[in-house]
């Protein structure tokens, strides 16, 4: 059968560095970082005192507080992202046909401080159970996109995909897939995390994944430099709006770029660890070349998985030479983790809109804090270092791999 295409018509974005898409975007082209030490509770007994939090986020500015007090912080940001993008694909939501709109989300790991505070209470208690009647509801991580399609009425398919920090590339990739097939017209996709929380924080730090640069969390994540030493922790959301090509043409939408491929691989290797070898990393981004029907040397721009990790970032970075081959130098990579620090299960979302919007601005966004060359990274490959730049970009990829080998890949192309 002749499938679909699928385009970009509506972005939402609620992230360390910028609580609108706009503002994301800014952040994003003049290398802010969102590091800064934690408020949401006393660190100071933490091995990391750091993260990237949303900031000036009042929850009842968009959500009534009755309602918001039945929802978790993930879910919080999901309900603010998603209203961002419907508004910016300017929907007609009296209009369109609502069996064939969907919501396909990606969480990693779903309400982590509701589940933590209501244990915590537990703990402090006489041993009596009295727990919150909303405490399942606000803690399962399919109750995003439930909560999503209750509000406006969408009836499609709808669930969460888990797959750690790989979870909303994989939603995405899932929703690209529903409409290419003509299931639905229009798919709101993208996922949202709300980790930074004593268990997220405690638990990172017990993997000794994260940084601990507590002197300096605003040069914490430096993916590729040679002094990097874990991840920083992010929070926030990402919203998509994925819509059959005709469709959106016919009521005039805008459209930002169309999705051309989606790959899926696992590492099958190791629970954290990346395979050294960045084996699982070669094999999805040839997976979703071929599914784009591209070539290698059609690509302009990779967004990196990227983490500031010091396995991580060289097994990434040696797969995409490989894959690449010469032509790797002639790509701008990047890592905008760098600035939004890790987002996890919403890494994709926003890290696909950063590639979204890199197309449509010509704007590379910077990989920032690079300070000292890492020995054992390719000197030829452009990883956009400290500096946005100017590029006419034709094709993008989006990298996304999470803990247990899964590894996602997307790829975008300016309308023709």
């Amino acid at each position: 059968m002749e499938l679909k295409r699928v385009v970009v018509t509506g972005l939402g974005a609620l992230t360390p560095i910028g609580n609108t898409k706009d503002e994301y975007w800014d952040g994003l082209v003049n290398g802010k970082s969102g590091a800064a030490p934690i408020t949401h509770f006393d660190a100071e007994k933490f091995k990391t005192q750091f993260a990237c939090e949303v900031k000036n986020f009042n929850v009842t500015d968009f959500i009534d507080r009755k309602l918001a007090r039945k929802m978790d912080k993930f879910s919080q940001y999901a309900m603010v992202a998603s209203d961002e993008a419907i508004a910016d694909a300017n929907l007609d939501l009296d209009t369109i046909n609502k069996y064939r709109v969907g919501v396909i989300w990606g969480a990693g790991i779903g309400g982590l401080e509701t589940f933590q505070e209501e244990v915590l209470n537990y703990a402090k208690g006489d041993g009596t159970p009295r727990f919150n009647p909303f405490f399942i509801p606000k803690m399962i991580a399919d109750i995003a996109p439930g909560n999503i399609s209750i509000k406006h009425g969408f009836m499609g398919p709808n669930y969460t995909t888990v797959s750690a920090c790989a979870s909303s590339a994989n939603s995405l990739i899932d929703a690209l897939n529903t409409i290419r097939l003509g299931h639905c017209d229009v798919i709101i996709t993208g996922g949202s995390e709300a980790a930074v929380t004593i268990a997220g924080m405690g638990g990172f730090n017990a993997m000794h994944a994260m940084s601990t640069r507590n002197d300096s969390p605003e040069t914490a994540s430096r993916p590729f430099d040679a002094n990097r030493d874990g991840f920083v922790l992010g929070e926030g959301a990402g919203a998509i709006i994925l819509e059959e090509y005709e469709h959106a043409k016919a009521r005039g939408a805008k459209i930002y770029a169309e999705v051309i491929g989606g790959g899926l691989s696992s590492d099958a290797y190791h629970m954290t660890a990346p395979h050294p070898d960045g084996i699982g990393v070669v094999a999805v981004m040839k997976n979703c070349l071929e599914n784009a029907g591209l070539d290698p040397e059609d690509v302009d721009h990779i967004n990196t998985h990227g983490t500031s990790t010091p396995l991580g970032d060289v097994a990434e970075l040696k797969a995409i030479s490989e894959v690449f081959g010469s032509h790797a130098k002639n790509i701008n990579i990047n890592s905008t983790k760098s600035m939004t620090g890790h987002l996890l299960g919403a890494a994709g979302a926003i890290e696909a809109i950063a590639s979204i919007l890199a197309i449509e601005n010509s704007m590379v966004p910077p990989t920032i804090n690079h300070e000292t060359v890492d020995e054992s990274i390719d000197p030829e490959l452009n990883l956009t270092l400290n500096k946005a730049q100017k590029r006419d970009i034709k094709v993008a990829m989006s990298n996304t791999f999470g803990f247990g080998g899964h590894n996602a890949c997307v790829l975008f192309k300016k309308l023709d």
